[in-house]
């Protein structure tokens, strides 16, 4: 059994709830304009067929489908149930029926090799230790020529900015966190992680030993995300 696995897999079940509310609050919506430039990176095609592992509730999913005008076929991919089943909630309300959602591991892709035109993951590569497994799974899940976009929360790398950034995200959004989700733990394994998490050079590098080319990243909001993007020869 993997503990670090079921800790992350319980933690998100818990904070489900709160999650869409926590994320526009703690980022001032800027979550939005993020997955907007993570699927625009990718330059989607119409009759496309895309996956979007650690998929939560569905944000980058929908905003495939509005990117692509509903002409595209949508897998959402996520181990926590509790994600999921908000994500279906608001896949009813919107009366959307081109993404089916999966419950399963990022590690094991439950799909044939060479299936999709472009893999998603938004804020969820953080929460897997083995990074370049996962990379080499969405890899051999690509067609090639097919694009992986994965947007995740990063630390300004100088000055005071940094030093801002670090007061806000190891004590201010914690306390901001536990107060609405009612889990203490959730909110401060949050920064921790982002802090562990390599820098955009090293993350590329983990990209192209994968196999990726064409490997470019993006710094927005000062360096608090990057968005990377490769290309499956």
């Amino acid at each position: 059994m993997n503990k670090e696995l079921d800790f992350v897999k319980d933690m998100f079940d818990r904070i489900a709830p709160k999650y869409d509310f926590l994320n526009r609050l703690l980022s001032l919506r800027q979550d939005i304009v993020w997955r907007t430039q993570m699927v625009k990176a990718a330059a989607l095609q119409k009759n496309c067929r895309t996956l979007d592992v650690a998929c939560g509730t569905c944000d980058v999913a929908l905003e495939i489908n509005s990117q692509t005008r509903g002409c595209s076929q949508i897998f959402g991919l996520d181990f926590s149930f509790g994600m999921l089943r908000l994500g279906k909630q608001k896949l009813i309300q919107k009366k959307n029926k081109n993404i089916a959602l999966i419950n399963a591991d990022a590690l094991h892709l439950p799909f044939k090799h060479h299936l999709f035109d472009a893999v998603f993951i938004a804020f969820g590569i953080r929460n897997i230790m083995d990074r370049p497994k996962a990379i080499k799974e969405f890899f051999d899940a690509l067609k090639g020529g097919g694009r992986l976009a994965v947007l995740e929360l990063t630390t300004p790398e100088k000055g005071i900015l940094r030093s801002l950034y670090l007061l806000y995200f190891q004590r201010i959004l914690p306390m901001i966190g536990s107060f609405f989700s009612k889990d203490n733990n959730a909110y401060s394994y949050l920064p921790d992680s982002v802090l562990k998490f390599p820098t955009p050079v090293k993350f590329s590098t983990i990209m192209r030993q994968a196999g990726f080319e064409n490997i470019r990243f993006k710094q927005m909001t000062f360096g608090i995300v990057t968005l990377f993007v490769g290309t499956k020869p």
